[in-house]
């Protein structure tokens, strides 16, 4: 499968250049600094003007991280995203949610795989947790209590990690929300400080916008974390069932 960038219309780029702009501009006291550097310096190849070509952004991060992008027609199979993390493979979709869906998604679309998630794989220490998520998941991948512990560490630091400091966010599904980027914020929702073992062991539903945040204090701990439970899943240290 591959990105088709002249099937895309002018509805599908008008609709890229609202959200961009709206998230950017909405973004910019709320994102952590690393994920606003990091789309300043992809302006060249991820910008408002125009749905981004995969190719290029492909060039763009040879030279850098290494990161590539790999079109997927929706959510795959778990075992099958590990595998193409651990080659440093980012999945994406190619198609774009309409006008009508501005603020609400069921699945993911193009505006939340790469608006959200690209930026900070140029991140060398992101980058790096990243790969090593997924190489962890391909040596675990015939051990399914483990699957479900990497999906809950997934959903509440990639996908909806807070940082510390400022309370900012780093979390593509968060990053790419207009509304919880706003709510994630508020003093009624409850920030939880992050711990690895309470991460794995908290279930969560995809469903519904997020109730609680964990909260990393940079992204050195994030990956040290991912260390300290690879040891424990190797000496079979987590009992805990919930």
């Amino acid at each position: 499968m591959k990105q088709i960038f002249e099937n895309y219309t002018k509805e599908d780029h008008e609709v890229w250049k609202i959200l961009f702009e709206r998230q950017k501009e909405n973004l910019e006291d709320k994102a952590c600094s690393e994920y606003l550097v990091a789309l300043e310096e992809m302006k060249e190849v991820l910008h408002s003007n125009s749905i981004p070509r995969f190719t290029d952004l492909n060039e763009w991060f040879a030279n850098r991280t290494g990161w590539s992008i790999h079109c997927v027609p929706g959510l795959i199979p778990v075992d099958e995203f590990f595998e193409l993390l651990a080659q440093k493979k980012f999945c994406s979709s190619t198609w774009l949610r309409l006008k009508t869906q501005l603020d609400y998604l069921e699945e993911p679309d193009m505006f939340h795989d790469i608006f959200g998630h690209v930026p900070l794989l140029s991140l060398p220490m992101y980058s790096n947790f990243m790969h090593e998520f997924g190489k962890l998941g391909v040596a675990h991948r015939d051990n399914p209590e483990v699957q479900i512990f990497l999906q809950r560490l997934y959903w509440f630091t990639i996908e909806f990690g807070l940082i510390e400091d400022g309370l900012k966010i780093y979390g593509a599904g968060i990053l790419s929300s207009f509304g919880e980027s706003i709510e994630c914020r508020q003093e009624q929702k409850g920030k939880l400080k992050y711990d690895i073992e309470e991460v794995i062991f908290k279930p969560y539903d995809s469903e519904k916008i997020q109730n609680e945040y964990f909260m990393i204090e940079n992204f050195q701990s994030l990956f040290q974390s991912l260390k300290t439970i690879e040891e424990k899943f190797k000496s079979n240290e987590l009992v805990r069932t919930k």
